[in-house]
């Protein structure tokens, strides 16, 4: 058994991939409706084949409310692994990113907190090498 999908809930499909993909770095996976429905799902180009990021539209009250309760709370709604935290955190901010959080040192890892300007916190971890 593996993990092949998760999902992220996001305000906005096309924001969202546009941030994802040209802010971020990551690559379309999926993309196809079925009526109003929209699946949406974006991968890391270091692993296409691998773990897939959907970017669900939080159209219903209790997605909605769980996506609100984490941003209030500074709580990332996803974390995403790094071997340069300092690299991506200059090259995303480039790319217009708000960052809420520079890179910091915390216990075993150097973190950073990005807005995804689609309801969400992301972290970007760096793990210490001991």
């Amino acid at each position: 058994m593996k993990i092949k999908v998760t999902s992220l809930y996001v305000d906005d499909q096309d924001k969202a991939l546009r941030f994802y993909t040209d802010v971020l770095g990551f690559t379309k996976k999926n993309d196809f409706s079925n009526g109003p429905y929209r699946w949406l799902t974006v991968a890391s180009p270091e692993e296409p084949d691998g773990t897939e990021l959907q970017l669900a539209l939080n159209n219903n009250p209790a997605a909605k409310a769980y996506q609100q309760a984490l941003f209030q709370q500074s709580q990332p709604a996803a974390m995403f692994f790094t071997d340069d935290v300092h690299a991506d955190y200059e090259r995303v901010k480039a790319r217009g990113a708000e960052f809420t959080m520079p890179p910091t040192d915390v216990t075993a890892s150097t973190i950073a907190m990005v807005k995804d300007t689609c309801g969400n916190l992301i972290q970007i971890t760096q793990l210490k090498r001991w």
